[in-house]
């Protein structure tokens, strides 16, 4: 597929521009062009059919099965698109008046009551703009209650299961707290006899999924809660993997005093390409104070926002959220009613479903009912055929399925962590297996083939190491390097190591 520059006709125009008498602006010395910026010029028609062709060669949760695991990646059903647009929704400009956005604020209060009662706790600040905002919000919470009882210079550690998800040790950097990380036992649980020789009068909290990124549900939960709250100390959920258990059990009744929610996982808000997401937090009432401002309370039969609260941490993001992530997530959630555990339970029959018809071509590291997601292992075909996961995930590319997460969680050596989500029938899960048990059998009868995969999509395989290392991000018109004999002799497997 030729580049726009490359199809460049001097001369021709996508649209012509009216011309009008008035003078030409002036612009500062320092920042006019030498001369004329060399944009690429095309007609109409060739310019939408480019883009156009460009989109068939995107691959999404509407074009195809998207096993995405610790990433849920489900169908957004469209009449969320047709609410988030009316025009009392989609026209309300952030400063309008409360009187005239009641509805708005009736719905972002409703919303926050619903993910109260989902997690079990108390209070709620819809803020956030993602998870790992939340995550950064949820910690700063932590530090604001324990600077308020005094107890502020003593709790500097953060725990975190070294399965955690990658934003978890980042957001306590970030917060400024140090990390310990504790090891994950035979069964796929924490080590409880690891985590209690690290819990002290230091440890601030700790931060954990569950169910885990290996798809797993911690059987000790109710134990690790009370070896944090006897020492002190907080414990905050990652909600990534809220889907699994969502009006089955709930985080608050585990234990946990801080929740994230990740909207645009489980509530089916689209996400990918930097956004758009939602990370609210549900906390415990004693951390209610601490929320961020403004919160949205209801006066009778009107609702406000409140600014006047002396021990909140302030803002965290601009005005009250991402309001139209609360509208398709309100809507996906008013769908379901009071039936909403048909999500979670059908999410995790589907995983369950896969992992049976999978297990005995593939590793299974943990030999456990799995929840929402489940991790297999392509160690085996490694050891046997020289095939990793690397290349099992190439090659189901050109059976059209997206690959799921590889090498993640690290502490399964090369780890295939694949989610279905609700939203896919039993006849694209049989057929996903169907091409999963295919690529197996490829494995032993043409390991070559899954070397060069993938051979059917536009771009094929890629030295990843150096696609990271020289990125060609501009075209160079005449100027063109061969990068070819800069490769080195590093495989591209070897950037997976640690990642």
């Amino acid at each position: 597929m030729e580049l726009l520059y490359e199809k460049s006709k001097a001369g021709r125009r996508a649209a012509t521009l009216p011309s009008y008498d008035l003078p030409a602006a002036e612009v500062p010395e320092d920042l006019r062009r030498a001369e004329p910026p060399r944009l690429p010029e095309l007609a109409e028609p060739e310019l939408v059919r480019h883009f156009t062709e460009l989109s068939t060669r995107n691959f999404g949760i509407d074009t195809g099965f998207y096993p995405l695991g610790s990433c849920t990646m489900k169908h957004n059903p469209r009449v969320n698109e047709r609410i988030v647009m009316l025009p009392g929704f989609k026209d309300l400009h952030p400063h309008q008046e409360e009187e005239g956005a009641q509805g708005a604020l009736e719905l972002m209060w409703r919303l926050q009551e619903i993910l109260e009662e989902v997690a079990g706790l108390d209070a709620c600040s819809l803020q956030p703009a993602a998870g790992s905002q939340g995550e950064l919000t949820g910690l700063m919470l932590m530090r604001a209650y324990f600077e308020d009882i005094g107890e502020g210079d003593q709790r500097d550690t953060i725990i975190t299961a070294d399965t955690a998800h990658g934003t978890n040790p980042a957001s306590v950097t970030m917060a400024g707290y140090k990390l310990e990380k504790v090891a994950t036992d035979a069964r796929g649980n924490l080590d409880v006899d690891d985590l209690r020789a690290k819990v002290n009068e230091r440890t601030a909290g700790l931060m954990l999924t569950n169910p885990s990124t290996l798809g797993l549900f911690d059987e000790n939960i109710e134990e690790v809660a009370k070896i944090f709250h006897d020492a002190g100390s907080l414990l905050y959920y990652d909600g990534a993997n809220l889907n699994a258990v969502c009006g089955i059990s709930r985080p608050g009744d585990m234990g946990f005093d801080i929740v994230h929610i990740n909207l645009h996982k489980t509530f089916s808000q689209p996400h990918g390409g930097g956004g758009p997401g939602g990370g609210p937090i549900v906390v415990r009432e004693k951390l209610e104070p601490f929320l961020p401002v403004p919160a949205v309370v209801r006066d009778g039969d009107t609702f406000r926002l409140d600014h006047d609260r002396p021990k909140s941490i302030g803002k965290v993001r601009g005005f009250t959220g991402p309001f139209g992530v609360f509208v398709r997530s309100y809507a996906y959630i008013r769908a379901y009613g009071p039936a909403l555990r048909e999500m979670s339970e059908t999410a995790v029959l589907n995983a369950n479903y896969l992992l049976a018809k999978l297990r005995d071509a593939y590793d299974l590291p943990y030999d456990r009912l799995a929840m929402h997601e489940f991790v297999l292992s392509a160690r085996t075909l490694k050891r046997d055929h020289g095939i990793t996961a690397l290349d099992v995930a190439k090659r189901l590319m050109d059976y059209g399925y997206h690959p799921p997460t590889i090498y993640f969680p690290l502490v399964v050596p090369e780890a295939l962590m694949i989610e279905p989500t609700e939203t896919e029938p039993k006849e694209r899960l049989d057929a996903f297996v169907e091409a999963m048990l295919a690529i197996a059998g490829e494995a032993a009868e043409t390991p070559e083939l899954l070397k060069e995969a993938p051979t059917s999509r536009p771009v094929r395989r890629l030295d990843e190491v150096k696609a990271a290392k020289r990125a060609v991000v501009k075209y160079g018109f005449d100027e063109h390097p061969d990068l070819s004999a800069d490769a080195g002799d590093v495989r591209q497997l070897e950037a997976q190591k640690g990642a």
